[in-house]
């Protein structure tokens, strides 16, 4: 049950909401979440749009999305590599495009999300804040080790750009969430891949991997159906790279 919401004007009054002792507090960016999620106990919420950065820009090979920039401001700025434009618009119809925000995206952490599974094979790097200032986090290692949020905000994911990319999919219907996804990127450092559906977040992986899988099943299938997916995309995906990884 929500008791009580706050709109903080600045960063360190959203960490000061976030550490009361003794308050339960709920983080959100456009709310989303707060759509599904079912809350069974007390908690406040803080919402960080007033206080957090939105908007693109580039710094040096780079480009940093403010954590409040909408998913749907994504697909239109011509700065964002083309890959993670694409990728934006299959996280959901543009009525939750133009509420979610990316910062929400990498805190979700769906492990369907095309665009986090683009977000990592751009290099991504997360900035958290926190009281104790302000940390660097790759998103791979921020994906494996969530506690790293504990006490955290999210402001802002900064992205590589150029290379030569790539992505490949397979869901019931064109139009419905994938499956298992499978994106890539190539470098003159080398390839980078990740998958989607294959674990409890999308994850980094080479081709080597892909037999030690072991997908979590549901309703769409199981985790070997899923394993057999996750090669066959990774195939495409390579094939259209032109390499191997």
């Amino acid at each position: 049950m929500i008791t009580d919401y706050h709109r903080p004007a600045t960063l360190d009054e959203a960490l000061h909401l976030l550490h009361r002792p003794g308050v339960s507090s709920m983080v959100i960016g456009g709310g989303t979440d707060l759509v599904t999620r079912q809350i069974n106990s007390r908690v406040e919420v803080i919402d960080l749009q007033a206080a957090c950065p939105n908007g693109v820009s580039e710094a040096s090979d780079r480009v940093v999305i403010g954590a409040m920039t909408r998913l749907q401001d994504l697909i239109t700025d011509e700065q964002v590599p083309p890959l993670l434009r694409d990728l934006a618009r299959r996280e959901g119809p543009n009525t939750l495009r133009n509420a979610g925000t990316i910062g929400g995206a990498v805190a979700a952490a769906d492990p369907e999300s095309e665009l986090v599974a683009g977000l990592l094979v751009h290099d991504a790097i997360v900035l958290l804040v926190g009281l104790d200032g302000e940390t660097p986090v790759r998103l791979d290692e921020f994906l494996a080790d969530r506690s790293s949020m504990a006490g955290g905000i999210i402001v802002s994911v900064s992205v590589a750009t150029g290379g030569v990319t790539a992505a490949a999919r397979t869901g019931r219907t064109p139009a419905d969430t994938s499956i298992v996804a499978a994106v890539g990127r190539s470098t003159v450092d080398g390839t980078l891949l990740a998958l989607t559906g294959v674990a409890m977040t999308p994850i980094v992986i080479t081709r080597a991997d892909v037999p030690d899988l072991q997908p979590p099943p549901d309703f769409r299938g199981s985790s070997e159906y899923r394993r057999s997916l996750a090669g066959t995309l990774i195939d495409r995906v390579l094939d259209d790279l032109g390499g191997a990884a």
